[in-house]
């Protein structure tokens, strides 16, 4: 008999555990996107996406397999302010004063804010609007990030700054082809020695072998 997969449908996902949860099936707003098998530890992701209006219309989308430790905070685009004005001070958010929201043109956007795939934010960092983290990237705890992080890329501090890459170029390139995280669950269950190994030279190997043996013949 074949042992059931993982279900990425699944909200609790450890067994006897409520305080880490996959977010995908968690989330209701539709400017929310997240991939299967992202999880948080928390169990309420929505409370850590702080600042979103409905007439930003900005989005939030992660991809799969991420790992948000708990307290990370994702800030959308309405917490920025009109810096090219005498007051900065956001009347026509509150009741009762002579403004408008004004039209999309003339508010600050700085666009949706992307988290790539496999990417593991940690405890308490802050991720500011319009972010953009690339693939496997790693943030470390306490970070505010404000500025794009690029693929397998170790960044840290406030502001988040690059520590250092996590893999020679060779290899970041390898891994941002081979896409793991779109293979289907069971072929992903069974890279996993590939996936936890640290001999890197060898998983730069059958990395190369694998991505030569979907060519067509």
């Amino acid at each position: 008999m074949e042992k059931p997969l993982p279900d990425p449908n699944n909200a609790f996902p450890v067994p006897n555990i409520k305080t880490v949860t996959y977010v995908k099936p968690t989330v209701k707003n539709k400017n929310i996107i997240v991939g299967d098998f992202t999880y948080f530890a928390g169990a309420d992701f929505e409370k850590q996406v702080t600042h979103f209006y409905d007439f930003y219309d900005d989005k939030l989308i992660i991809g799969k397999f991420c790992q948000i430790a708990a307290g990370v905070e994702f800030v959308m685009n309405g917490a920025n302010h009109k810096m090219d004005c005498a007051s900065t001070f956001p009347f026509y958010i509150f009741e009762k004063w002579n403004e408008e929201i004004p039209p999309p043109g003339k508010l600050t956007h700085k666009g949706d804010t992307i988290v790539g795939n496999d990417v593991w934010i940690g405890q308490n960092a802050v991720i500011l609007p319009g972010v953009k983290i690339g693939d496997g990237a790693i943030i470390g705890a306490n970070s505010v990030v404000g500025s794009d992080i690029q693929p397998y890329c170790i960044a840290a501090g406030n502001p988040a700054k690059l520590v250092r890459k996590r893999f020679d170029d060779e290899l970041t390139e390898l891994l941002l082809k081979f896409k793991w995280w779109d293979l289907p669950v069971a072929e992903i269950n069974d890279l996993i020695p590939l996936l936890h190994d640290n001999d890197l030279d060898e998983v730069r190997k059958k990395i190369r072998a694998r991505l030569q043996a979907r060519l067509p013949a």
